[in-house]
C-alpha cells in the first residue's frame, strides 16, 4: 500500500483544501460584514435622535410665555451731552414697574411692539351715567392705558382683550363694557401706525372685598407670549 495523502478535494468556490489531517476551509458568511455596519448606522441614527431631541427642547423652551414688570429705560437728557457739562445721573427705577411706569411688550407678528403705560387708576370707578351699574356686590375699577407703537408693524386690536387685574388672593378678573366718570374709555378697535399713540381707560368689575395686587396687559388679544405686569400701590 502507498503512504501517499489522497488528492485534495476541491473546496468553495474553487479554494483548495487544507493539507490533509487541518479542518477544512471555513468561508465567513457573506451578511458578516454587513450586519456590522447595520449595527453602527442604527447606533449612529440613535444617537442623531438624540441630538435632535435636545436641539428642539432648546428651541422650545425659548418661545415659552413671560412675565415682566421691569419698567423701560428711558435716554439721559439732552443736556447730558452739552460740552462742559456734567451728565446728570439718571433716576433709578424701580424694580417693579407700578403706576406710572412704560413697560414694553412684544407681539407674534415681527416688528410688532408696544410701550405700554399704566397712567391713572380709578378705584372705585363711578359710573359715567345712571343706567351704567356693576354687579350686586362688584365694584367698577378704571385702568387708564397709554399705548405707543415703537415697532415698525401697524398694531391692530382690541386693547381691552388683552388687560386684566388680580387681587392679593391670586383671583383675576377681566375686562367688562362700562363708561366710567374718569375720562373716555379706550376704544375697542384700535389701529395705531409706527409711532402713534393711543389713551383710554378700561374697565374691570371687581368684588367689593377685594384688594387688588396687580394689572397686566398683553398684545395680540392675550395671546402674545410676553406680558406687562404692573404693581398697584
Amino acid at each position: 500500500m502507498s503512504d501517499q495523502p489522497p488528492p485534495q478535494q476541491p473546496g468553495w468556490a474553487g479554494q483548495p483544501q487544507p493539507p490533509y489531517g487541518q479542518p477544512p476551509f471555513q468561508p465567513q458568511p457573506k451578511g458578516a460584514g454587513a450586519g456590522k455596519i447595520i449595527g453602527i448606522g442604527c447606533a449612529g441614527l440613535l444617537g442623531l435622535a438624540i441630538v435632535i431631541g435636545v436641539a428642539a427642547a432648546v428651541t422650545g423652551s425659548n418661545s415659552s410665555d413671560s412675565v415682566t414688570s421691569t419698567p423701560a429705560s428711558h435716554a439721559a437728557s439732552s443736556n447730558a451731552s452739552s460740552v462742559g457739562k456734567k451728565a446728570s445721573p439718571a433716576k433709578k427705577k424701580p424694580q417693579e414697574a407700578r403706576t406710572g411706569d412704560t413697560i414694553t411688550v412684544t407681539g407674534m407678528e415681527n416688528g410688532s411692539k408696544l410701550d405700554v403705560t399704566v397712567v391713572k387708576i380709578a378705584d372705585p370707578g363711578k359710573p359715567a351715567d345712571e343706567y351704567t351699574t356693576a354687579d350686586s356686590g362688584n365694584r367698577f375699577v378704571g385702568v387708564q392705558f397709554k399705548l405707543a407703537n415703537t415697532g415698525s408693524a401697524v398694531y391692530s386690536d382690541s386693547p381691552s382683550n388683552g388687560a386684566q387685574i388680580t387681587d392679593t388672593k391670586g383671583q383675576q378678573f377681566q375686562t367688562t363694557f362700562a363708561d366710567i366718570t374718569a375720562g373716555p374709555s379706550m376704544s375697542t378697535a384700535v389701529k395705531l401706525r409706527p409711532g402713534a399713540t393711543a389713551l383710554g381707560w378700561i374697565v374691570f368689575q371687581v368684588p367689593k372685598g377685594s384688594k387688588l395686587a396687580t394689572v397686566q396687559f398683553t398684545m395680540d388679544s392675550g395671546f402674545a407670549d410676553q406680558t406687562g405686569e404692573w404693581k398697584i400701590s
